[in-house]
């Protein structure tokens, strides 16, 4: 992990902005990685003002979204027919396997704090919901 001294023991690190890396790519959101470790992934979400992400889902990973700013809207569900809007200091739960996309239907950017528990590949993109 990032942030980490070598030592023996753990210790807690920190993660400033200019720490954190590139995370997996979905078309119209920007990932900012700041903690991947055993079991656990945690980071930074952009949606631009109008964006809509690909489809994808997270595979065995649960995923705990804590919205910071600006709309956020998920959709999922057979065909995508169903959708939560999230603003500003709400969180989102997203079951492991779940395919879904985000849209951020504000004038501003949305951003969202994202922690995932889990294992494998953290993002999976696809095609769209069954």
């Amino acid at each position: 992990m990032r942030g980490r001294a070598m030592t023996s023991e753990p210790r807690v690190s920190r993660i400033s902005p200019g720490d954190r890396r590139a995370g997996q790519l979905t078309p119209g959101m920007t990932r900012e990685e700041a903690v991947s470790a055993d079991g656990l992934w945690a980071g930074l979400v952009t949606t631009d003002a109008g964006a809509t992400s690909g489809w994808h889902h997270h595979g065995a990973y649960e995923t705990a979204i804590y919205v910071v700013d600006g709309v956020f809207l998920i959709q999922f569900g057979a065909g995508g027919s169903d959708a939560i809007e999230a603003r500003g200091g709400d969180f989102l739960h997203v079951p492991r396997g779940v395919v879904h996309r985000e849209t951020n239907p504000g004038a501003e950017p949305s951003h969202v704090v994202v922690a995932r528990s889990g294992h494998g590949e953290p993002v999976k993109n696809v095609d769209g919901p069954a």
